[in-house]
């Protein structure tokens, strides 16, 4: 026990990768590390392509890819850089610890897996990523990782190791890429816990890739003939080919519970999705006051008293014209 108290903890802190297309500056933050993809896959015109390694490769085909990595700190950083184990489950795209491989990992090789960075400095990283010739179709995930490890502070045994990766989503097969797609299948109306309005679609991946569903809704018809938002999707929702998952909108709590017509508008990448649905929330929202007008008793009395007041006028200046034309003939006379 005293060995496993004194053995090195290890804390990894996963940052999700934040990249921009080859001919854009990178997002990267100051005093950190950064990783991105130089250039996109030719043929491939999924928009993911820019920032992912998003490829459709056949049995025995080498591909060669490019990835900088860069350090803005103050400080000459110790850089690993490898590729590690990723799936697409729960309706995310989720990580592998540490350097967890699997099918797709012993594939991919890159030509400088540590790296010295001085400060303020980048370094350009070759991957390949080879199919053997009996490699069963499918698509495989993976992430390529730039990774640095803190040693110890003040002898507290606590390694502190932050990565940031680039996705990698790559198809395997004959001829070309399979076509993505998905559906919308319904949507429904929710509460948070914290009693915020949510709309739901349930989305079903019809396509041969993985798909990132991101979008918005909006609300119409609503109580008294309001309508509200566009409201966006907050977190974006993976799917592998076939799954079925959830993609959640959570709205302003000042809603009125409805009845509402919610319009969903999702797409990942090129392929777009529309749905509508008359929805209710469920509990109670506040209330829309309804847009009053007078009574029919009310408005038709006016209407007569606008139509006497009419009548007045006209008299009024005929008699006025009347007068006129009197003083003028005895004036001739």
């Amino acid at each position: 026990m005293g060995r496993l108290l004194k053995a090195v903890l290890l804390v990894v802190c996963l940052v999700s990768a934040t990249v921009t297309s080859a001919a854009g500056a990178s997002s990267q933050p100051p005093n950190s590390i950064g990783i991105r993809l130089i250039g996109a896959s030719a043929g491939v015109v999924d928009p993911r392509a820019r920032s992912y390694i998003v490829d459709h490769l056949a049995p025995g085909t080498v591909s060669h890819r490019q990835v900088e990595v860069a350090n803005s700190t103050n400080s000459t950083m110790q850089m690993s850089v490898y590729a590690a184990a990723a799936a697409v489950a729960n309706g995310s795209f989720t990580f592998a610890v540490g350097r967890t491989a699997n099918e797709l990992t012993t594939w991919i090789t890159v030509d400088r897996g540590a790296l010295s960075l001085r400060p303020h400095s980048k370094a350009l990283v070759n991957v390949t990523i080879s199919i053997p010739k009996d490699a069963s179709p499918g698509e495989r995930y993976a992430v390529i990782w730039a990774e640095v490890s803190s040693g110890p502070p003040n002898g507290s045994g606590v390694v502190v190791v932050n990565r940031i990766g680039i996705r990698v989503y790559l198809s395997v097969g004959p001829g070309g890429p399979p076509a993505a797609d998905f559906k919308i299948t319904s949507i429904k109306a929710g509460r948070t816990a914290a009693g915020r309005p949510t709309v739901a679609a349930v989305v079903r991946n019809t396509g041969g890739r993985a798909v990132d569903v991101g979008g918005d809704v909006q609300l119409l018809d609503g109580p008294g003939g309001v309508s509200a938002g566009p409201f966006s999707v907050q977190d974006v929702t993976t799917l592998a080919p076939g799954d079925i998952g959830t993609v959640t909108v959570v709205l302003n709590k000042g809603l009125p519970s409805g009845p509402w017509t919610a319009s969903m508008d999702l797409k990942s990448g090129f392929v777009e999705a529309t749905s509508q649905g008359r929805i209710r929330f469920p509990g109670r929202g506040p209330t829309v006051q309804p847009r009053r007008f007078p009574p029919a008793w009310v408005m038709a009395a006016g209407g007569v008293l606008a139509a006497a007041l009419l009548v007045a006028l006209a008299l009024l200046i005929r008699r006025r014209r009347g007068v006129r034309s009197a003083a003028g003939r005895i004036g001739s006379a």
